[in-house]
């Protein structure tokens, strides 16, 4: 073969390579593009439960607060009940 052959094979070879390597790039970027896509997604997800997580127990808060004062009024009635009752004894 003469060398002009093997000098255009190693071009084409190093012109191939330079594709392949490119071309992964491409790919590698397009991966990492996708998966920061996918995180940003998760993280505004978590966010939105999170908001709903805190909603949630302000209002167990609040529920559990009247709660206490329910009770509070529920034995004060009962104790004066107890007082007006003539069959309770002390």
């Amino acid at each position: 073969m003469d060398a002009w052959v093997w000098i255009v094979i190693a071009v084409a070879a190093v012109v191939v390579i330079g594709v392949l390597i490119l071309s992964a790039r491409k790919a590698r970027q397009r991966r990492l593009e996708s998966k920061r896509g996918e995180a940003r997604e998760l993280r505004t997800q978590a966010q939105v439960t999170a908001e709903r997580a805190e909603h949630r127990a302000a209002t167990a808060d609040e529920l559990a607060e009247r709660a206490r004062v329910e009770r509070g009024e529920a034995e004060a009635a009962a104790r004066r009940a107890n007082e007006v009752d003539p069959d309770v004894e002390d």
